[in-house]
């Protein structure tokens, strides 16, 4: 009886998880493959105005690289604003982006630090685009990345369209090599999901959306970049992913900080979902339900299915007697552990990186359930602060 319940966790755990990544993905490619492929985006006879948007705190360091890189993007420089809100930056960010006023970039300072959330929110009284462009300071857009996004907007349909992440490390180094991987599955992700009909959640890191959509007011402890695609949905728009939109965001050195930057985005995201649950609602919402509970409901329970699996494996081989098993079961806690503790400032080898990647992103998960039950809210966030962003 023991090893028949101890089985039947371990395959609940693995039904949970397979569905998540492997299963839902399948289905997408199945239904991609059924549609026809949707024609190209044409470039439009006139660019519309857009403004972008850069939320920073204490962003000295990566400012002046980022507004350089926009400034040369291929884009009609009088159809573009470029807006940097500063969330009560207590370093030298407010002095180093006055100093691109003559370039036309604009500086709008929070009086008091509210996340970046809040910052969006108050930008929107100096929004002048019929686009708003959203993105990070610590990432660099590629140099033909914005005419790919905005021109998607030909389609009356298309709200939000976003852009498409591409990891990088720091010059020539290579710290995280979990990241990485992680990134270009969430990437292939999205673009089935917009060959079917539309994304569940757009990249914080560089997403654009019609100016009547953003100026919808929104709950500062939330993610606006997640609810990006739920509020286009609700109000009869497409998301879509543009994947020559690309946009570098540098790998995360320390894996104790992608910790930290998992249970935030996690926790937010939960609080998310539960604002705009609604949407789960198959009669209402058909097949975009059923995407977004697959891609965020099920793959953030994923977590709690591979803890089944770690209890049942542990349940039986307490019923079985069996130091292998055990054995097993501690080797990747182990290898886990080891690349938790390697030193920062030196390259984890892959039989550690991965493991502690992988282990740390399932409690991360957990622990962002926790907090989301516990109603905790983060509406301010600390910047994670990545390497330098520039490709080679």
């Amino acid at each position: 009886m023991i090893v028949r319940s101890a089985v039947l966790l371990m395959l609940l755990g693995v039904a949970v998880a397979a569905y998540a990544y492997l299963g839902y993905p399948a289905l997408l490619k199945l239904l991609a493959w059924l549609r026809p492929r949707p024609p190209l985006a044409r470039e439009p006879a006139e660019w519309p105005r857009v403004t972008i948007t850069i939320p920073a705190y204490n962003e000295e360091r990566a400012i002046a690289a980022t507004l350089d890189a926009l400034l040369a993007t291929d884009y009609p420089a009088d159809r573009r604003q470029v807006l940097v809100v500063s969330d009560a930056s207590t370093d030298r960010t407010d002095e180093i982006v006055r100093a691109y006023a003559d370039r036309g970039v604009e500086l709008l300072r929070m009086p008091v630090r509210g996340g970046k959330t809040a910052a969006e929110n108050a930008a929107r009284e100096h929004l002048k685009g019929d686009i708003v462009v959203n993105t990070d300071a610590s990432v660099r857009v590629a140099p033909d990345a914005l005419k790919p996004l905005i021109a998607r907007f030909a389609d009356p349909e298309v709200g939000v369209a976003s852009g498409r992440d591409v990891s990088v490390a720091q010059l020539d180094r290579d710290l995280n090599l979990g990241e990485s991987g992680y990134v270009g599955y969430e990437m292939w992700v999205r673009d089935l999901e917009t060959r079917v009909g539309s994304i569940v959640g757009a990249s914080g890191c560089f997403y654009a959306i019609r100016r009547p959509l953003h100026m919808t007011l929104f709950p500062a402890a939330l993610s606006r970049d997640f609810a990006c695609a739920l509020i286009a949905r609700e109000q009869g728009y497409r998301a879509v992913s543009v994947s020559e939109a690309v946009c570098f965001v540098p790998r995360i050195q320390s894996l104790r900080q992608e910790y930290r930057r998992k249970v935030r985005t996690l926790t937010r995201g939960l609080e998310t979902l539960w604002f705009k649950r609604g949407l789960l609602n198959p009669a209402r919402y058909g097949l975009f339900a059923w995407m977004l509970a697959s891609h965020k409901l099920v793959r953030w329970l994923a977590p709690w299915g591979l803890a089944l699996v770690g209890l049942g494996w542990l349940i039986l081989a307490g019923a079985l007697h069996s130091g292998l098993l055990l054995g097993v079961f501690l080797l990747p806690l182990l290898l886990a552990g080891g690349g938790w503790w390697w030193p920062e400032d030196r390259q984890a080898p892959r039989i550690v990186a991965l493991p502690a990647y992988i282990v740390s992103g399932i409690v991360a998960a957990l622990d962002a359930w926790l907090r989301a039950f516990r109603g905790e809210m983060n509406p301010v966030w600390e910047p994670t602060r990545r390497s330098a962003a520039v490709p080679r």
